[in-house]
C-alpha cells in the first residue's frame, strides 16, 4: 500500500508519466477534476500536486486552455562558474556551439572601462552560441586582455569553450556578476531563437586572476527556458 499522501501520488503518477515521455512536450494533462475523480480527493489536493510541477519547471500552465508539459528551463549557479558545455552534458542532454566571431578589436568606451584598458587598445573579442539538444541556450560574447591570455585568439572553440581554456591558462582568483532582465536586440533573438517579447536574462561577468582583470562576458539566456540560482550560508 502507498503511504505517501495523496497529493504526492498524484504528483507522482504525473512525474512519471512525463519522465516516461508517455506525455512529451506540448501535452495537456488532466484537468484538476479528471485528477480529483481517478485518486478520489479534492480539486484542491490535485491543485497541489500539479501546482509543485509547475513550480518545478515541468508543467506550464495557460489561462484558459489547461495544463501542459513544458521543457525544463536549464539551470547555473550564478555565484561559481561551470562551464556551459558540462553543465548540458551531466544534464544528459547534447552539447554543440557555433562560432559566430571570433577577431582582435579596439576596446572603446564603456568595455574598455570593463576591461580595464585605454581606448584603442586591442582586445580579444568572440561571439558564441551555445546549444543544448540543438536549441540555442546562451549567446556569449567576450572580451579578453592579450596580455594574459596571448593565445585565446588562436583557439578552436568548438573542441573548447572559452571558460575551459580561460581557467586552464589563467587560474581565477574573483568573479564579479551582475544580473537583468532585458528586451533583447533583434540580433540576439535571432540567434537564440526566442520570441521578441520574451524576457532575456543578462549576466555581466568580470573574472580576475591573481588580481589581474582577464575577461569580460555579456552571457544572454532566454528568459523562458533559463535560470540562475544562487545558494549562501547564513
Amino acid at each position: 500500500m502507498n503511504q505517501l499522501p495523496r497529493y504526492q501520488q498524484i504528483k507522482q503518477y504525473l512525474n512519471e508519466k512525463i519522465q516516461t515521455r508517455d506525455w512529451p512536450v506540448g501535452f495537456k494533462i488532466p484537468t484538476e477534476i479528471e485528477l480529483a475523480d481517478e485518486f478520489s480527493v479534492s480539486r484542491m489536493t490535485a491543485n497541489k500536486a500539479i501546482k509543485e510541477l509547475v513550480t518545478e519547471g515541468l508543467l506550464q500552465r495557460t489561462p484558459r486552455l489547461g495544463t501542459f508539459v513544458c521543457h525544463k528551463k536549464a539551470e547555473s549557479p550564478l555565484m561559481e562558474i561551470r562551464n556551459i558545455a558540462t553543465e548540458i552534458r551531466n544534464r544528459g542532454h547534447h552539447y554543440t556551439n557555433k562560432i559566430i566571431v571570433q577577431q582582435s578589436i579596439e576596446a572603446n568606451g564603456d568595455i574598455a572601462l570593463q576591461i580595464g584598458v585605454r581606448n584603442n587598445t586591442i582586445v580579444y573579442f568572440t561571439q558564441i552560441v551555445h546549444y543544448e539538444n540543438n536549441r540555442p541556450i546562451q549567446i556569449e560574447e567576450r572580451w579578453v586582455n592579450p596580455n594574459f591570455a596571448p593565445s585565446y585568439i588562436e583557439q578552436d572553440f568548438t573542441k573548447q569553450t572559452p571558460n575551459e581554456y580561460l581557467v586552464q591558462t589563467c587560474p581565477l582568483s574573483d568573479i564579479e556578476h551582475s544580473v537583468e532582465a532585458i528586451i533583447a536586440s533583434p540580433h540576439i533573438v535571432e540567434l537564440l531563437d526566442m520570441d521578441a517579447y520574451t524576457p532575456c536574462l543578462l549576466l555581466n561577468r568580470r573574472t580576475w586572476s591573481e588580481h589581474n582583470l582577464i575577461s569580460v562576458a555579456l552571457l544572454y539566456h532566454p528568459g523562458d527556458r533559463y535560470k540562475l540560482t544562487s545558494r549562501t550560508k547564513v
